[in-house]
């Protein structure tokens, strides 16, 4: 007898638990049970304790449940920065941070197991793209992050490895469990998505009409530059980027961020302030600015107080809306991919 493969049950939303169960004979209320469950971070059948051990047995029988293993944590000295590095079932690894703020607690996520973009300064893209997360396994950086620190999470940012828009259906399908009022119900705005500018997926993301925050990595303004350190520059180009920003704006009424990470020599003189200015201008975007985290791997160094202070100051001068991105975690491996290129080195449990 050919055995059937087991479905992913965190992936489903209720409205497809109940289709799922109702194939089974179950009725319409054992979905929303089951998915309350499972919103709680139960990954265990036999632990959902108000179902019948014959429905539980049935469940395990059709469906597959897994808890991610803390492979690395690490807790920041200086400001409680917590850096996990967990162990997919596939034996891959992925990194979330959790970071507190004032207004609350953020947490973000990886959307990727690598990422095939190739950005210059980031450790993230090293090694390429192993594979997309699935919907299950992103919902599950914030559930078990938050389990496992003991910090209710209020917002979150897909800024981790990948490119969220390279994962679209996964990604979509994430943000509607994360947001159902049964689930965990984190608001759509108090959600924010990185993109690197994967432009055709623009249009679609704001036909969802999400209301979240999209973040879009600039970190050039002119595409000479942008091309020789952001590879999906090529074919694209700055002026395409910008008007399928303000078309995003115009569409959804949402302010886009420009991520710009300050690196010295490349991307910080007077002349790409201005320009980033203009660029800024154009779309209304929020400019924040980031001290680039040195990676080992890679060459490049931050911006000098001195260059960014003047920056800022162009900046400001010409009417933007710019802000400084915190340094937080600066001593547990804060960039994005260095704690996963750690692993790997060690000859740990991912074989990308």
């Amino acid at each position: 007898m050919e055995m059937t493969e087991k479905k992913d049950i965190v992936s489903l939303l209720p409205d497809q638990l109940e289709r799922e169960l109702a194939a089974l004979g179950e009725p319409k209320f054992r979905a929303a049970q089951v998915f309350q469950w499972l919103s709680r971070g139960v990954r265990d059948f036999d632990q959902m304790t108000n179902l019948s051990k014959p429905l539980r047995e049935t469940l395990k029988e059709h469906f597959l449940l897994y808890e991610p293993k803390v492979l690395s944590k690490q807790v920041s000295a200086i400001d409680g920065t917590i850096k996990y590095l967990w162990e997919l079932k596939d034996g891959n690894a992925v990194e979330t941070v959790v970071m507190s703020y004032k207004h609350g607690n953020t947490v973000c996520v990886s959307s990727q197991v690598g990422c095939r973009q190739g950005c210059a300064f980031c450790a993230s893209t090293i090694g390429g793209l192993v594979r997309n997360l699935e919907a299950s396994e992103i919902l599950d950086e914030v559930l078990f992050s938050e389990l496992d620190s003991g910090k209710k999470i209020s917002n979150i940012v897909l800024m981790g490895i990948g490119e969220p828009l390279d994962n679209f259906d996964n990604v979509m399908r994430f943000l509607a469990l994360v947001n159902h009022p049964q689930g965990l119900n984190i608001g759509m705005r108090h959600i924010s998505l990185s993109t690197c500018g994967l432009i055709e997926r623009f249009d679609e993301l704001a036909a969802q009409d999400l209301q979240l925050t999209l973040s879009v990595s600039l970190h050039a303004p002119d595409d000479e530059t942008r091309s020789k350190i952001m590879p999906a520059n090529h074919g694209r180009g700055v002026d395409n980027l910008i008007r399928a920003c303000q078309r995003y704006f115009d569409q959804t009424g949402r302010r886009i961020s420009f991520e710009y990470a300050m690196i010295d020599g490349v991307n910080d003189s007077p002349e790409q302030a201005r320009l980033l200015a203009k660029r800024a201008r154009a779309v209304s975007a929020h400019v924040n600015l980031i001290p680039l985290n040195h990676v080992e791997e890679r060459k490049f160094q931050p911006s000098t107080n001195a260059n960014m202070k003047a920056f800022i100051k162009i900046l400001e001068d010409a009417g933007v809306n710019v802000t400084v991105r915190r340094r937080l975690g600066s001593d547990v491996d804060a960039s994005c991919g260095q704690l996963r290129r750690k692993m790997q080195r060690k000859g740990g449990a991912e074989q990308a």
